[in-house]
Parts: C-alpha cells; sequence; structure tokens
C-alpha cells in the first residue's frame, strides 16, 4: 500500500479516536470543566465513576498512539526532502509520548487517591490526599501533559505546516489552516500560567477552538494523504512500485 496512504488512514483513525473518549468524558464527568472545581469534588465524581470511568480514560491516553505512528512515517517518508523532517518528527513524537503519560495518570494514580478520600473520614488525611492530588495533576496534567505535550504538538504542527508548504506537498490554505489552528491552540497555555499565577490573562475557549481546529488539521491532510489529493513532484515523491509490477 501507498505509505502516504497509510499515514493518511492513521491521521484520520488517530484524529476520530481521540474525539469519542473525550466526548464521553464531557458527559460522564464533566470534563474538562470539572477540572476546576475543588480537588474533594473531583476525587469524588471520579470514585463515582467506577471502573467505567477508568476504562474511558485509558481508550482516551491509548487513542494517541496511531498518531504517533503516523508521526513517524511522515518524518520517514519526508526525511530526505527537508533537513528539519528528522528533527520535527522527534518533537512530535515527545508530544504525544508526553500526553498519553499524562492522561495515564487518571488509570493508575487518581483511582487509588480517589478510593482513599472516599473511604476516610480524618480531615487531616483527606487533606493529605488533597495535596497529594494537586501536586499529581499539577505535573503530571499542567506540566508534562498540557504544557509539553501541547506546547510540542503545536511546535510539531507549525513546522509540519511550514514543510508542507516549502515542498508545495498541499495548497497554500492547508498551511495556513494549520498555523491558525497552532495560534489558537497556543492560547490555551494562558490557563496554564494562570494555576501559579492567579491574575495571569485567561483564554477560556482557546484550548477547545484550538484543539479541534488541529484535529480537523490533521483530518484534512490525512484525507488528501488517502486520495492522493495533494500537490507533488514525482521525483521527489515517487509511488512505491507493486510486487507484481514488470
Amino acid at each position: 500500500m501507498n505509505p502516504l496512504k497509510t499515514t493518511g488512514n492513521l491521521l484520520v483513525t488517530g484524529s476520530i479516536l481521540v474525539l469519542i473518549p473525550y466526548t464521553v468524558l464531557t458527559i460522564i464527568f464533566d470534563y474538562p470543566d470539572i477540572l476546576r472545581q475543588n480537588p474533594g469534588i473531583i476525587l469524588t465524581q471520579f470514585h463515582k465513576g467506577g471502573s467505567q470511568l477508568i476504562a474511558v480514560w485509558w481508550a482516551f491516553a491509548l487513542s494517541g498512539f496511531p498518531l504517533l505512528v503516523a508521526y513517524i512515517k511522515l518524518g520517514q517518508y519526508f526525511e530526505n526532502q527537508h533537513p528539519l523532517v528528522r528533527w520535527t518528527t522527534t518533537v512530535g513524537v515527545i508530544s504525544g509520548i508526553a500526553q498519553i503519560i499524562g492522561l495515564l495518570r487518571w488509570v493508575f494514580v487518581v483511582p487509588a487517591l480517589a478510593d482513599r478520600y472516599v473511604h476516610t473520614s480524618d480531615p487531616s488525611v483527606r487533606e493529605s490526599i488533597t495535596v497529594i492530588f494537586q501536586v499529581v495533576h499539577q505535573f503530571g496534567g499542567v506540566l508534562l501533559g498540557e504544557h509539553i505535550g501541547q506546547l510540542f504538538t503545536i511546535i510539531w504542527t507549525v513546522l509540519m505546516a511550514w514543510m508542507f508548504d516549502q515542498l508545495q506537498v498541499f495548497p497554500r490554505w492547508v498551511a495556513v489552516f494549520g498555523y491558525t489552528a497552532s495560534g489558537i491552540y497556543l492560547l490555551a497555555q494562558t490557563e496554564l500560567a494562570a494555576t501559579v499565577m492567579p491574575n495571569f490573562p485567561v483564554f477560556e475557549l482557546a484550548g477547545l477552538i484550538g484543539s479541534t481546529l488541529w484535529l480537523g488539521w490533521l483530518i484534512i491532510i490525512g484525507v488528501r494523504f488517502r486520495n492522493n489529493s495533494f500537490l507533488t513532484d514525482s521525483r521527489l515523491f515517487p509511488l512505491p512500485v507493486s510486487e507484481s509490477s514488470p
């Protein structure tokens, strides 16, 4: 199979897989609004969700793997066409791994904290658990998953959009779409800064709008790769020859 078609399938599939558990979490866990609540409320609500909620978080974390593979395949296909491709691929892989690890805290760390919080009536123990939760959330969620993961995702997107434009793989509007999505997504970092600087100005909808546009951009390039709807010089991007061809 054409490697670009395979990559396109991975980009489209990965984007859809990310949206499914995210949507489920908004319904059964009031995500991401619940993260602005008191840690005690978050832990209590998480415990009420039980194994079903843990399974959704696990699916959310693993949904990033098709995109990781797509990053690598894109890097392999274009590595001889631009000097920044290998470095860009590394950035993309780091972004995916950081976000996966950050999400997995809801599968292997938060359940234990929530269970302990709900089943104790000792105020000092509850206070200790909320502090531990805040530290885990700030490190695994804010620092690792959202700051490093999202920031590296933005860098990967900007560089890939720029290289696609430089190599004339797609029409110019595709690159502009990627830049726009990245710019809006970058504004979501203000909400992370506000967790340590309370008076920092926040663009609350930037994360939702930016991430949605970013997934839309992935789907666009994925579909165009699947359908071979891209501009290319066959001397630079030769399609593989079938084994049955003479």
